[in-house]
């Protein structure tokens, strides 16, 4: 069992303070990571966030770690939530008559206005779902492979795998050579 720092320790007493600096430090990435993540029809990036964050400050005392490894924590609590979430509306979906025309029907992505982050979408998108969430976490949201394998609830070796695949197929994908490293 790890030991709490400070900012967790001071979070767990309910210092708004500590709060507030997890959250600087987390939320953005969160977002990104859910919107990465997100189907369409399925429950708002927004909303997931808000509900991690909510199950965070109700069971903050049961962690242990650094505030590093609490972005690891929420992260897991968040794909929980996302799994849940999916299933959910796979439920509600099954046995309609408009299941057939709403699997035809495309909808287009929101205009974020930043073609970067459409291109960083799209080259994700090539990818199979684990890869692409390893990538996501590991190289846009700069996580190292401890708190992705929290996170992503694999195991550290199993997130350097699969980030070695999904960066080899992005480089066959977009006809870039090989790393030599």
């Amino acid at each position: 069992m790890r030991a709490d720092d400070e900012l967790v320790t001071a979070a767990k007493r309910g210092d708004a303070a500590a709060w507030r600096e997890l959250y600087r430090a987390h939320a953005g990435r969160l977002l990104l990571w859910l919107e990465a993540r997100s189907t369409p029809g399925g429950e708002a990036p927004d909303d997931l966030a808000a509900a991690a964050w909510l199950v965070a400050a109700e069971r903050i005392a049961d962690f242990s770690g650094s505030s590093s490894d609490f972005g690891g924590w929420l992260f897991g609590i968040a794909r929980k939530h996302a799994a849940n979430a999916s299933r959910r509306t796979a439920t509600r979906v099954r046995g309609l008559d408009v299941l057939a025309a709403d699997a035809t029907r495309t909808v287009a992505p929101a205009e974020t206005g930043i073609l970067a982050d459409e291109w960083v979408r799209q080259a994700l998108a090539a990818l199979p779902p684990r890869e692409r969430d390893v990538i996501a976490c590991t190289e846009v949201l700069d996580l190292d492979a401890s708190a992705t394998a929290a996170a992503l609830g694999m195991t550290a070796v199993a997130v350097r795998v699969a980030r070695h695949r999904g960066l080899k197929r992005l480089r066959a994908h977009l006809g870039t050579p090989p790393d030599p490293a």
